[in-house]
């Protein structure tokens, strides 16, 4: 699933076991506010849920200028795909990086008519970018939100 791509300012590229505590320090520095906000946040939880489901296979890193900004999972289920640890280092937050990541796992997904499937902490500022591109909820419980982006009609 990891890709290498091009953006503008950034590039995505497979990742490597050597990224692994880079990501699991990304996934805590990220994860901390939603988390502790649910009162949730554990140091050594937060950073061991990633190391756990950590797959190279299917993970890409996030780079600009020579620096790790972010990483997105992408595995591959059942029902379609599921998009997992999708972090951006808080100083990339807002300025669009995020959608524009987004937008290729997607293209992706629409090009093999799958759906798309992630789960979001209850109050998640992410939310709204996923359903900005098209994801509606599915189920939720008192600390998750499910929510699932449908394969799009075909056009024409």
């Amino acid at each position: 699933m990891a890709e290498a791509e091009v953006g503008p300012d950034w590039a995505m590229r497979p990742a490597v076991h050597a990224d692994l505590d880079a990501l699991a320090e990304l996934r805590a520095t990220v994860m901390r506010a939603d988390l502790t906000r649910l009162g949730r946040y554990d140091e050594h939880r937060v950073r061991q849920r990633l190391r756990d489901g950590f797959d190279p296979r299917y993970t890409s890193v996030i780079v600009a200028a020579g620096e790790t900004i972010g990483c997105v999972t992408v595995r591959p289920a059942d029902d379609g795909w599921w998009l997992e640890h999708f972090y951006l280092a808080p100083h990339r937050q807002g300025g669009g990086l995020g959608s524009a990541v987004l937008r290729r796992v997607l293209a992706r997904a629409d090009a093999r008519r799958l759906p798309v499937r992630l789960v979001v902490l209850q109050g998640s500022a992410a939310r709204r970018l996923y359903e900005r591109h098209g994801f509606v909820f599915e189920r939720d419980d008192p600390i998750d939100v499910y929510l699932v982006r449908p394969v799009p009609a075909p056009v024409g």
